[in-house]
């Protein structure tokens, strides 16, 4: 699974290990809105690394949870879902909007491969500062650079570059953060704090 190679995913020692993970994410998706304390013991129990400051909205999905790794001050709005059959690596300062997915896991073009349950996972990597917009999905083996932006809606099937807003499908940049960007924080809305 970690080797970035083709594998069969239907092994029923995999599929017992995963289903694991599936008793703790119940749990956690199941907590109340003042259980805080219990939904972060939880994400610690399901997570590889787990900063501190860190708040997930439920519900969130996960394959495996033990390959997802948080920084510091990490925010997760409702609906992630994580297909980390692979490692994700999730820096400090990130914020993640509402139904965001990010998938390690690809399979083969190849009917007959697809047939044997064949798969790949390549790891996903997300910068510090980064923020990611609703409805975004992050494909296998993409690295997003600190301090972008990517727009709602968008599909990151490459690499992003620091500093930059990217959107769309596939996700491209737009532009460079620039200091247009300290001034004004939407369209022509100024800053005034």
């Amino acid at each position: 699974m970690q080797s970035q190679k083709i594998y069969c995913s239907d092994d029923e020692g995999l599929v017992a290990e995963q289903a694991e993970c599936m008793e703790v994410l119940y749990d956690f998706n199941h907590t109340r809105p003042s259980e805080q304390a219990k939904r972060t013991e939880l994400i610690k129990q399901i997570f590889a690394e787990v900063g501190k400051d860190c708040y997930i909205e439920p519900p969130l999905r996960a394959n495996w949870g033990k390959y997802t790794h948080l920084g510091d001050n990490v925010y997760v709005n409702f609906n992630l879902t994580l297909v980390d059959d692979t490692d994700i690596y999730i820096g400090d300062n990130v914020m993640i909007a509402p139904n965001v997915t990010i998938a390690t896991a690809g399979h083969p073009i190849d009917p007959d491969l697809r047939r044997k349950v064949a798969q790949f996972n390549i790891p996903v990597r997300i910068g510090n500062n980064v923020w990611i917009g609703a409805g975004a999905v992050v494909l296998p083996g993409v690295n997003i650079g600190e301090n972008t932006v990517i727009g709602a809606g968008s599909v990151v099937t490459k690499d992003i570059p620091a500093n930059v807003v990217a959107v769309g499908n596939p996700c491209r940049v737009l532009r460079e953060i620039s200091d247009h960007d300290k001034e004004y924080y939407y369209k022509d809305m100024k800053i005034d704090i």
